[in-house]
């Protein structure tokens, strides 16, 4: 049973034509369930359909992907039993960022780092409920900083101008979701877009040049190329590429992964750079072993 309407991934996975290098990372992919195993969040907005470790390993199979960021999404709430278990199954493909809150203990969060987790998660976007208490966020982050984790946000492109003077005074690694999610049809000079980039000046900011099928106006997505190369001209050793599968809370145009791994190329025509977002920035960030 669904909490609220979720569309099921397109699970007929093509081969892409873009052959990605060795070591690989899809650097924004979720585990949903099976719920019967690891029980959706009773005050989450969304319960999607079953999305497991399994499912995502073919997805990777065929897509040529060896490493994987599992990223705790809202319907499972703080419980993050089903993307540590996938973790742990991986033999050290996997790394995960966590969501947490005030009640989490020191103890807690040395669990989640030796589980294989590398950074907290938390949710701006109106959709998924709001902002989060901003003086429990901090306290949080507090906590984690002794692990030299990192902050992932997950925001729409206003939430970047409402609160671009608390992110702006946060002093540790941040990574922003999706390009900011800002919606291609308000052009590449919208205030949000513009904010995105002038923190991706700072050493400590990264993105994820993910979420194309979200910013943009229809398949084949192509009008989010220019944002996505804009963000990697700026900081090339800082960005991040991901899938996003399942896609939860995709409203329409459910996108084929292999056609989000084909606009790679389109995003970065040079094959260093290529390289440097899918496997030398993931494995720097996260610690993956060589």
């Amino acid at each position: 049973m669904h909490k609220l309407g979720c569309m099921p991934p397109d699970n007929h996975t093509r081969t892409p034509r873009y052959q990605a290098p060795a070591k690989s990372c899809d650097a924004h992919c979720h585990i949903f369930g099976p719920h019967t195993l690891f029980p959706y969040a009773a005050q989450a907005i969304y319960w999607p359909p079953d999305a497991d470790k399994h499912a995502l390993k073919r997805v990777h199979q065929t897509l040529g992907i060896e490493r994987a960021v599992l990223v705790q999404a809202s319907c499972h709430g703080t419980d993050n039993r089903a993307l540590l278990d996938a973790i742990s199954s991986s033999k050290g493909a996997y790394r995960g960022v966590c969501m947490a809150n005030a009640s989490f203990t020191e103890r807690d969060f040395e669990d989640l780092h030796a589980g294989g987790v590398r950074g907290v998660r938390f949710n701006f976007v109106t959709h998924l409920g709001g902002a989060p208490d901003l003086v429990m966020m901090n306290a949080v982050l507090e906590r984690i900083k002794p692990l030299g984790w990192h902050l992932v946000i997950h925001v729409n492109a206003a939430d970047l101008i409402r609160y671009a003077d608390f992110f702006e005074r946060l002093e540790m690694n941040i990574v922003v979701d999706h390009m900011g999610r800002v919606p291609t049809a308000a052009g590449i000079e919208q205030q949000a877009y513009r904010i995105l980039m002038d923190f991706m000046q700072r050493e400590h900011w990264w993105v994820k040049i993910s979420g194309a099928e979200r910013i943009a106006i229809a398949p084949p997505f192509h009008d989010a190329i220019p944002y996505a190369q804009g963000l990697i001209a700026v900081a090339p050793d800082r960005i991040l590429w991901g899938t996003d599968y399942p896609h939860p809370n995709i409203k329409q145009y459910m996108p084929n992964d292999a056609d989000l791994l084909d606009l790679l190329p389109l995003f970065a025509p040079d094959e260093a750079i290529q390289k440097q977002i899918l496997v030398d920035n993931p494995a720097r960030l996260y610690g993956f072993d060589d």
